[in-house]
Formats: C-alpha cells, structure tokens, sequence
C-alpha cells in the first residue's frame, strides 16, 4: 500500500509543472488525497486535496487560481497542476490519503502525521 510522489523539477518563476500521486496496492476510489509541502526552514503544509468519489477540491489560499487538483480513477492517480508558478512555491511536494478532505484536517495532518512517503521537490528559481 503506497502513494508515490513524483514530476518535480526545476522550473523559472511563471512556469508550470504537473505533479503525480500515483497510488499502488490499493483503489483510490473512495479516498481522499492530499498534496502537503515543506519549503527549507518552513513547517510541512497542506497546498490542495481532493475527494475522489466526487472530485470535489480544496485549495490552501496562496495556491488558489493557480493549481488545479484532479483524478483519474483509469491510471489510480491524483494530479496536482501548477501554473504560474512562484519561488515561494519551492518545497518538497508529498501526497497522503485522508479520511477527509479539508483545510483544518490538513493542518492536523500536517502537525501530527510522524511518517511521510518520498516526496518530489520543485524549485522555482531564475
């Protein structure tokens, strides 16, 4: 049971990436997955989740018009697309599963949660 992180890279600001949680050993249909980043000397934050049995999203504010979350059920595999992109969004990028997706049980999450999977950095950088 294993959600893999991965698309990062190094990108200048105004540039876009796309971002995969590519989900093994388990059906995401009926999950909820979270995207969370860590910038260097910054605490872990929830950025966007999503509810997969309806596709309903939740974004943080700083991220809001500018990502877009979605799933696709054929491929087991939540998305995370950035768009204009900002240095501030330079951070280690993990996806976890929820039981719930909101923004206060992403900070709960975020605070309580002892083991993270791999996540996949993005640097944002001229």
């Amino acid at each position: 049971v294993q959600l893999q992180a991965s698309g990062g890279g190094m990108v200048q600001p105004g540039g876009s990436l796309r971002l995969s949680c590519a989900a093994s050993g388990f059906t995401l249909n009926g999950k909820d997955i979270a995207w969370f980043r860590q910038a260097p000397g910054k605490e872990r934050e929830g950025v966007s989740c999503i509810a997969t049995n309806d596709g309903k999203p939740y974004y943080e504010e700083s991220v809001k018009g500018r990502f877009t979350i979605s799933v696709d059920m054929s491929k087991n595999t939540v998305y995370l697309q950035m768009d204009r992109l900002e240095p501030e969004d330079t951070a280690v990028y993990h996806c976890v599963a929820m039981p719930i997706c909101s923004g206060p049980y992403m900070t709960i999450i975020s605070k309580t949660l002892e083991r993270w999977s791999q996540g996949t950095l993005v640097t944002v950088s001229s």
